[in-house]
């Protein structure tokens, strides 16, 4: 008889785990809270009939297993539109620059020296970074003991530069950089290869989209399990014994040998464990909030900003939306922009009408592209805040301190319960390549218990 194991959540983590258990000879049972797969990925049909995605979307650099899963699943992927300028919105004015990486902004001289020193400088320390265990660093509990704010105020000199860096955490943690530690900055740095990859189009991390949505991934794995798929059934209880495990909603329960948990830290900390959860354990998901985003789509006649030579893409030093793309499907008449309301901007937007938002939407659009960007057809967003299982977006960030005083439990699994999700990844950590390589690492993790380790209850 096959061991079974149950893995909570049917996001790209839970269904990563879910087929590679199975391809080692586990039965699998995969509980859903919400009523569909894909987690933090998702798409949706607006009423001009444009497949469009509310969740994470983006593809590129070298996340190698996303684009495996493309190829097999035959699922087309085209460029992110990056043709013409961007632009940079400072002081009021708008400035276009290149939109090849590593373009220059037209910036006082003194501000291009500051930020490029300052960008060389972090991108050497994060490549100093032990990804497996960035606590082991000489100088982790420094780095670890300060916010990224912290170290811009003491580190970068002109206000510009300043602003540019506090740019950079919205955009990349939905957070401001007050709230994560500068080790975790670094880390996540050099987890996604560099910053410059972090930020760019090309050759970078916003490369590529998947023709159809992202959310195709997680359809198309779970279409490959032989595993059920139990939807709408939130858990609220796991209870462990020397020989099994059981999973409790509020109207069901199952049993099995082990279970997978791939909920964000902050979420997995609200299920009631019995026995407790180590101490160390229980206080890391207090301190690993997820960021606070607004994800807003707006659709037009036509992609205008293209015949003005643009690229749709933005970063202002002003919100509340200070981060645009060009958003349009690969084929479509329509014009698509996508902007983010992100950080306390996110914070504070959460409590406005969808109406105070849209308003503010569009005045910043009109801003950076004239008085056309007025002229929509829908106005789309998703508050991922107010989503009931995620509770924010993109990923978890790490406050200070938590690297250095928990990082060891992160993905140290208690007892027959073991951790998985984008959160838990060296490599990608917080991107959906991140989320497929913890769902591996899991399952392998799992098929190399030994038989006599199978039979123990280790504390």
């Amino acid at each position: 008889m096959k061991e079974k194991i149950i893995v909570i959540g049917a996001g790209l983590s839970g269904l990563t785990a879910a087929r590679e258990l199975e391809r080692k000879g586990f039965d699998v049972q995969i509980i859903e809270a919400r009523d569909r797969v894909g987690g933090r990925n998702e798409a949706i049909v607006s009423k001009s009939k444009l497949k469009l995605e509310i969740g994470g979307q983006w593809i590129g650099a070298n996340q190698t297993e996303m684009f495996k899963l493309c190829e097999e699943f035959g699922l087309q992927l085209y460029p992110t539109y990056n043709e013409g300028k961007n632009i940079l919105f400072i002081n009021g004015k708008v400035i276009k620059m290149g939109s090849q990486r590593g373009a220059i902004p037209k910036l006082n001289p003194f501000v291009l020296v500051d930020l490029d020193r300052a960008m060389k400088r972090v991108e050497k320390m994060a490549q100093s970074i032990n990804l497996k265990k960035p606590w082991v660093h000489p100088k982790a509990k420094e780095w670890d003991g300060m916010s990224l704010e912290v170290w811009i105020r003491k580190n970068i000199y002109t206000k510009t530069a300043k602003a540019y860096f506090r740019i950079v955490a919205e955009a990349v943690f939905s957070a401001e950089a007050s709230d994560f530690s500068f080790l975790h900055f670094l880390f996540y740095i050099k987890s996604g290869e560099s910053l410059e990859t972090l930020l760019s189009v090309e050759k970078g991390a916003q490369e590529y989209r998947i023709d159809g949505g992202t959310q195709q991934v997680s359809q198309k794995i779970a279409e490959s399990l032989a595993a059920e798929i139990v939807y709408n059934v939130p858990v609220t209880k796991i209870e462990q014994t020397e020989n099994e495990v059981t999973v409790y909603s509020n109207t069901q329960y199952w049993k099995a040998a082990r279970v997978v948990v791939t909920l964000p830290p902050t979420l997995a900390g609200r299920i009631t464990y019995v026995p407790q959860l180590p101490a160390l354990r229980d206080q890391l998901t207090q301190r690993i909030p997820t960021g606070s985003v607004i994800k807003i789509n707006v659709i037009y006649k036509e992609p205008f900003w293209r015949k003005d030579g643009l690229t749709g893409q933005v970063a202002s030093f002003e919100g509340p939306v200070k981060v645009v793309f060009d958003n349009t499907p690969l084929i479509s008449s329509l014009g698509v922009l996508v902007g983010f309301m992100e950080a306390n901007d996110g914070r504070t937007a959460t409590e406005w009408s969808e109406k105070q938002r849209k308003e503010a939407t569009l005045k910043c659009l009109v801003k950076y592209f004239g008085e056309q960007a007025l002229d929509y057809i829908e106005y789309i967003e998703k508050d991922w805040m107010k989503e009931d299982f995620s509770r924010g977006g993109y990923g978890g960030h790490f406050n200070t301190g938590v690297w250095t005083a928990y990082g060891e439990h992160l993905y140290q699994p208690f007892k027959r319960i073991h951790w998985a999700g984008t959160e838990t990844s060296d490599i990608w950590n917080g991107y959906m390549e991140g989320a497929v390589r913890s769902g591996q690492r899991v399952a392998n993790e799992i098929g190399m218990i030994t038989p006599q380790e199978q039979l123990s209850f280790q504390s």
